[in-house]
């Protein structure tokens, strides 16, 4: 497998936790950190696969440090790139927005030519709207940390498993 570049926020606790535990999940594979706040361009082109975190804030917007780095990633060129990605959000206070940070970045990495991977089932969640669905489907890894904690681990492991066969 080709090394994964993983990137997320890490000012956000619980976005982090689930970065450590997808890394984790994968074993022995070469998976590179690389904290958001600090990313530019090159470090996003370096990779042909990268997994990125992301949690909703307030009424489905992306996190500061997302919108910072948000003008760089709209200007890569992202052909041949598989990207998949992790969000945070609270399906009973937010259910009219739930993990819209997921949808936001899918949009920005695919007008860059890249395709995304590691979609989920929505089976098990209760919300009413997400810019994150296509056809059906979560364009990543749903987690409710508040909500639905105990499901966490056994997500994570099921979607690494997913991307390991995804990823090339």
């Amino acid at each position: 497998m080709k090394k994964i570049g993983l990137f997320y926020g890490t000012s956000t606790a619980k976005t982090a936790t689930i970065a450590k535990k997808v890394k984790a999940a994968f074993g022995d594979a070469k998976i590179d950190i690389i904290p958001v706040e600090d990313a530019w361009k090159k470090d996003f082109e370096e990779f042909d696969n990268i997994i990125v975190g992301v949690s909703t804030w307030f009424d489905g917007e992306l996190p500061n440090y997302w919108d910072e780095v948000k003008p760089e990633l709209e200007a890569l060129d992202m052909k041949g790139k598989k990207v998949a990605i992790f969000g945070l959000g609270d399906q009973k206070k937010y259910p009219e927005n739930f993990i819209d940070g997921v949808g936001l970045l899918a949009k920005v990495f695919e007008s860059g030519g890249a395709k995304i991977v590691g979609l989920t089932s929505t089976d098990g969640y209760k919300f009413e709207k997400s810019y994150a669905l296509r056809d059906g489907k979560f364009l990543g890894l749903a987690i409710d940390f508040e909500n639905q904690q105990g499901k966490t681990d056994e997500r994570v492991k099921k979607w690494v498993e997913q991307l390991k066969k995804e990823f090339d």
